[in-house]
């Protein structure tokens, strides 16, 4: 039991942020590409669905199994948002919002049967180095699932590699970029495009399948809950970079275990009541998310924008070589 508030809210915002992290991380690796997936929403659904559904119905044993069915259910459905937006050119907005709303109706329509229905995580919590054991902190930091450390160590570290350590990276920045230059020197931008919006898409559908199979145990309709909102957020507030998409992501986790924590703990405000102060601190996530949105465009305004705030110049644009 950790005594401590600021290590109880760290050690409950971890995992309630993996999903964001998931999401945000798989937003940022379509976004690079320059194609803009607003569908986040739907693929935290789809990828949740299933994994559900391999869990109870399938009857599939092995949790990283039930976990990868989830993340190929969202990359089929990132594979139709892909063609239709970099092969026919659709609109990328209108295609996103479409995976949102579709993805989330076909995920409730395949959970109608089983909601509310509770099933054990199979996932166990891990404590690298026996650090778990090194006091609240070491239970705050180092006590909980494998997936989650995947989420904010090795995913990002990837990414932060691959980004800016190899010739690849260079070239996925660069059709981000200016997609009519990288195809000048001879890469493959329609297929670059297609394969990161899939694994983007991919990504973010392993989010909900965590979500279900380590944080609510149980499938509800509107899984997501907003969190794929919060998620495009996010990559603005930490423009494009993997590590600073993990601390915006942990930030709004904060958020949510601060209203865990002040109901645990019995919280109040002198001017303000129990129930005020629950409903304050329930939209206090939404709000942090609002700022962070604004934030760069504030920057702008007062002149202190800097290259790091600033979208890839080629983001939601289509491109066909003959119109170079």
């Amino acid at each position: 039991m950790i005594d401590n508030a600021f290590l109880s809210i760290i050690s409950v915002a971890i995992p309630a942020s993996t999903v964001v992290v998931f999401s945000a991380t798989g937003a940022m690796v379509t976004e690079r590409v320059g194609v803009l997936n607003l569908g986040q929403e739907g693929l935290i659904g789809i990828g949740a669905v299933y994994a559900v559904i391999a869990a109870t119905e399938w009857g599939v044993a092995s949790p990283w199994l039930c976990l990868g069915i989830g993340v190929l259910a969202a990359a089929v459905l990132g594979a139709i948002f892909a063609v239709a937006v970099v092969i026919f050119r659709a609109n990328q907005v209108l295609a996103g919002l479409a995976i949102a709303l579709g993805g989330v109706g076909l995920a409730n329509q395949l959970g109608t049967n089983r909601n509310g229905s509770l099933y054990p995580s199979k996932f166990t919590e891990e404590s690298p180095f026996g650090l778990g054991g090194a006091g609240q902190i070491g239970e705050a930091f180092f006590r909980h699932y494998a997936i989650v450390y995947i989420a904010y160590l090795v995913v990002p570290a990837a990414l932060w590699f691959l980004y800016f350590r190899t010739r690849h990276g260079m070239n996925v920045r660069a059709v981000g970029e200016n997609p009519a230059a990288a195809d000048a020197v001879g890469v493959n931008v329609l297929g670059m495009r297609l394969w990161y919006t899939i694994l983007g898409a991919a990504i973010s559908g392993c989010g909900g399948a965590y979500l279900v199979l380590t944080v609510t145990r149980s499938w509800s309709p509107d899984i997501a809950r907003g969190r794929g909102w919060v998620a495009l957020a996010v990559v603005i507030f930490a423009a494009w970079r993997p590590f600073r998409v993990v601390l915006g992501a942990l930030l709004f986790g904060a958020m949510i275990s601060l209203d865990f924590t002040a109901q645990a703990r019995g919280w109040d405000l002198p001017f303000m009541g129990a129930s005020d102060l629950a409903f304050l601190l329930s939209m206090l996530p939404y709000l942090v998310t609002l700022i962070a949105i604004l934030t760069p465009a504030g920057l702008a305004r007062l002149g202190l924008r800097t290259r790091g705030t600033i979208a890839p110049g080629g983001l939601a644009i289509p491109y066909f070589r003959e119109e170079r």
